[in-house]
């Protein structure tokens, strides 16, 4: 289609949106991502992001950004004359970057706005408990998240389904979004629908003091929140002063025994007490250690009683 799009993204969500406008046959006159960065340490080779991987595979220009303010920015922009800039999972853009196309900017945003604004709603939904969850793009403002609303789409959540599940799934929902508020722009059908900021919820960044296990809680609460934290960045606890990932648990049907987070040992399984209920813990890893099986685990500990996390 004539509509000149540029398309901004970086990482895996935003690859299904890129292959979709492409083959739904729309001119995307060039790809904004971040820079490469190293794939394991500061001295091992340089990778491209998966959008830009995913366009270099496509033919497609590509500019990798690190600062959006800069003039060189603005200029590059202007230089692909866009008619629309379409954004997946990329930065928050400055208001004379958004402004630039003359059919206006829009983000896609995986949650059903107005409810979980910010950089993790992914996580936020299953952590609380959301039995359902979905995409909306809306056009962009300064005020980030709250701009007028295109098109939303639902999809249920599955019960113990973790956050990088849920994010495959929500990234193809996410480009059929795209690719239909696309449509709508070119079509000049766009009806914008306002955002109840009443209805808002937040869905903050990640950081190493909200994703602390509190074992203090109901067993069914720890379970979301082990879940909505994996496999990036997994929910951690503390066993003889070093950190430990959760990785994936399972709700059991038995009532709580001891002091919260008091582990209990049965058939070459690991429960920890809860508030309200035992969980069972699947796959964990040890700071400094491999990733490994809860059973794996238990067959190369020595118990010496009374084990808990903290």
């Amino acid at each position: 289609m004539s509509l000149r799009t540029v398309f901004m993204g970086t990482p895996e969500f935003a690859v299904p949106s890129l292959r979709k406008v492409r083959a739904s046959g729309y001119n995307i006159t060039l790809v904004v991502t971040s820079p490469d960065k190293p794939r394991r340490s500061a001295h091992s080779e340089l990778e491209p992001t998966p959008v830009k991987h995913t366009a270099t595979e496509l033919g497609l220009p590509t500019l990798e950004v690190e600062d959006l303010n800069s003039a060189e920015f603005a200029t590059a922009l202007r230089r692909a004359e866009p008619d629309v800039i379409v954004v997946v999972a990329f930065r928050i853009l400055p208001p004379h970057i958004f402004s630039i196309p003359c059919k206006g900017a829009f983000n896609l945003h995986a949650s059903l706005l107005p409810k979980y604004r910010g950089a993790a709603p992914i996580n936020w939904a299953i952590i609380n408990g959301e039995k359902e969850t979905g995409v909306t793009t809306f056009f962009l403002q300064e005020k980030v998240d709250t701009g007028a609303m295109i098109v939303q789409k639902r999809l249920e959540i599955f019960p113990d389904e973790v956050a990088t599940e849920l994010a495959a799934r929500l990234s193809v929902l996410g480009a059929e979004a795209v690719v239909e508020t696309l449509d709508l722009i070119a079509h000049n059908a766009v009806q914008p629908i306002p955002q109840d900021d009443r209805l808002a919820t937040k869905a903050p960044k990640l950081t190493k003091d909200n994703t602390k296990i509190n074992w203090h809680l109901p067993a069914r609460a720890v379970h979301q929140f082990v879940c909505g934290l994996s496999e990036r960045p997994a929910a951690w606890t503390t066993f003889d002063d070093k950190l430990v990932r959760i990785y994936r648990s399972r709700l059991v049907d038995s009532r709580a025994q001891g002091d919260a987070g008091q582990w209990h040992i049965s058939n070459d399984s690991l429960y920890v007490s809860c508030a309200e209920g035992l969980l069972e813990i699947l796959s964990l890893q040890f700071e400094g250690k491999k990733r490994m099986s809860a059973s794996d685990f238990l067959h190369g500990y020595h118990l010496k009683g009374n084990e808990r996390f903290v």
